[in-house]
Parts: structure tokens; sequence; C-alpha cells
């Protein structure tokens, strides 16, 4: 039987190859930190051009700003609550921000023209560490929020309406970020791999329409795991009677 043209292209196409850095004894994935770094300073520039010369009839970058914060801040306000809201709003709308704008670099920007000495670059959310490291922070964030609001009292959560439902709430507070970072990891890294096959069958046409409804999926990515994120730390601090 004869090899199929694009057999080879298929062959070259890999997952989970790194580029590590050496610190001590600990090994650190180079490419995520780049483009991570990349990231935020992209961030970083947004916020500084919008609140340069803030006027009092808003436009071009210091519109969008005040568009996103009053997004940010109804979507903390609706998932955590009138009194906690304004506390959590910094954390909700950093994680928004990073991971739309990660989730938009890798449909967009072409980090694979860009060779390494060893793997390759691509959106940090289509890392698993990376989605991993985001989901851990909301766990931590989420208890934080009930124990220093409540105190001990926050523990009356696992055993409300009945302790039956102890061993139940203990194993969903693993399996909430076990599904924050597979479920954003799982649908960046599969529309990055999406985007190139088809780059390799259909070079000219077929991608573009793929590429913009990734950048869909990928806002949307960002939207549920703040949302979430903000939900969960609602839930922390909410008051149960």
């Amino acid at each position: 039987m004869g090899s199929l043209p694009f057999a080879i292209p298929f062959a070259e196409l890999e997952v989970g190859q790194h580029l590590y850095w050496r610190l001590g004894n600990l090994q650190l994935h180079g490419q995520v930190f780049m483009t991570s770094w990349i990231v935020i300073g992209a961030i970083l520039a947004l916020v500084v051009v919008g609140t340069r010369k803030m006027e009092r009839d808003p436009r071009g970058v210091q519109n969008l700003l005040e568009f996103l914060w009053d997004y940010i801040r109804d979507l903390a306000r609706t998932q955590i609550g009138e009194k906690a809201y304004r506390d959590w709003m910094p954390f909700i709308g950093t994680l928004f921000l990073f991971i739309f704008v990660s989730n938009w670099g890798g449909s967009l920007v072409p980090w694979k023209l860009i060779h390494l000495p060893s793997g390759e670059l691509g959106a940090p959310t289509a890392d698993i560490n990376t989605t991993v490291a985001l989901a851990l922070l909301v766990s931590l964030s989420y208890f934080y929020a009930g124990l220093s609001r409540k105190g001990l009292r926050y523990f009356e959560y696992y055993v409300h309406p009945t302790p039956i439902m102890i061993p139940f709430k203990i194993v969903e507070d693993f399996t909430k970020p076990l599904s924050l970072s597979f479920r954003l990891f799982g649908n960046i890294l599969a529309d990055e791999l999406v985007v190139a096959v088809l780059v390799f069958l259909v070079p000219l046409f077929l991608p573009v329409p793929v590429m913009f409804l990734g950048l869909f999926t990928s806002a949307i990515q960002a939207l549920i795991f703040a949302t979430l994120a903000a939900y969960y730390i609602g839930e922390a601090v909410e008051e149960h009677h």
C-alpha cells in the first residue's frame, strides 16, 4: 500500500514536548513561562495605555477597560454577593483577563513558527501545568474566603444539610480543581491541534472559520472559569441557615 501524503505531517504533531530550564534541582517548563510573561506584559501594556490619560467621556482603550471593569464587577456581584464581591473582584478579574488573553493568543498568534532548541511555544492555557496551577489557586481562594469570613464555622458547610454529606463534599473539593483544570486545558489544546491539522490538510481556506470558532470557544472558556471561581467563593462565604 502507498503511504498517505499527509502521514508525515501527522507523525510530526507531538503533544507534551517542552523546553526545560533548570533551577537547582527544579525543572521548569521554559516555554510556558515565556508565553505567560508575554501575556502578562500585553495585559499590563493595555492597562497602562488605557489609564494614562483618563477622560470623563471614555474612548478607545479606556472605554474597553471600563467595559471590562463593569462586566467583571457584575459577574463577581452576581456570584459572590453584595457583601463580599469587592474583596474578590481583583482576583476574578485577573483570572478572567489572563485566561482570555492566553486563549486568544493561542488562536491568533502563530507561536509554532518561533523555533526553540526543544519543544514549541503555545498558549499558556494549552499546558496542563498552567491550568492545574490556576485551579489550585481557585481552591485555596475559596477555602481562604470561607475561613476568613466565618472562621471555624466554615466547616458547617460539610454537614449541611445533613452529616451524611461529609464524604461527598470532601470528594467535591478534589473534583472542583480537576474539572476546572482539565476542562480549560482540553478545550484549548484541542482547538490548537484542530487548527494545526487543518493547516496541514487545507492550508488556505478551511482553517480560517475554525480559527474564528476557536476565538469564540476561547472567550467562553475564560468566562466559564472565572464564573465558576466566583461561584465557589460565593458558596464559601454564603451563610447557611
